[in-house]
């Protein structure tokens, strides 16, 4: 991997996350794998707009119930602009597929990071 694919995943994170530490205290070979490959190769691919690729992202954790991740990209989510109510419907969706349970731990997850007003 290269030290712009790197630079890239960094500018990447930090708009997801707000913090481009959000990853610090992760191995060394996990953290180049994630900043370099993950986000500054795989999230960067065309034809899918980030948005779309935020989108795909929530819809995987809820259908494998990863709320801790779910957190971090429902949070990620909001600040790529994607409406709460997408994720609702996602949510909703998924719960069909993937189970109810799952959808009532990313209904759990998403209020923890995204309140209802």
């Amino acid at each position: 991997m290269s030290d712009e694919q790197r630079e890239k995943g960094r500018a990447l994170l930090e708009q997801l996350c707000g913090d481009a530490d959000a990853i610090n205290g992760f191995p060394d070979k996990f953290l180049d794998y994630t900043l370099e490959h993950l986000f500054g190769d795989v999230w960067q691919g065309d034809p899918l707009a980030l948005q779309e690729r935020s989108l795909v992202t929530c819809t995987i954790l809820t259908a494998l119930a990863r709320e801790p991740e779910q957190r971090f990209h429902f949070a990620a989510a909001r600040r790529l602009g994607i409406p709460r109510e997408k994720i609702l419907e996602m949510i909703v969706h998924a719960a069909h597929y993937a189970g109810w349970p799952n959808a009532v731990g990313a209904l759990r997850s998403l209020n923890e990071v995204w309140p209802e007003e």
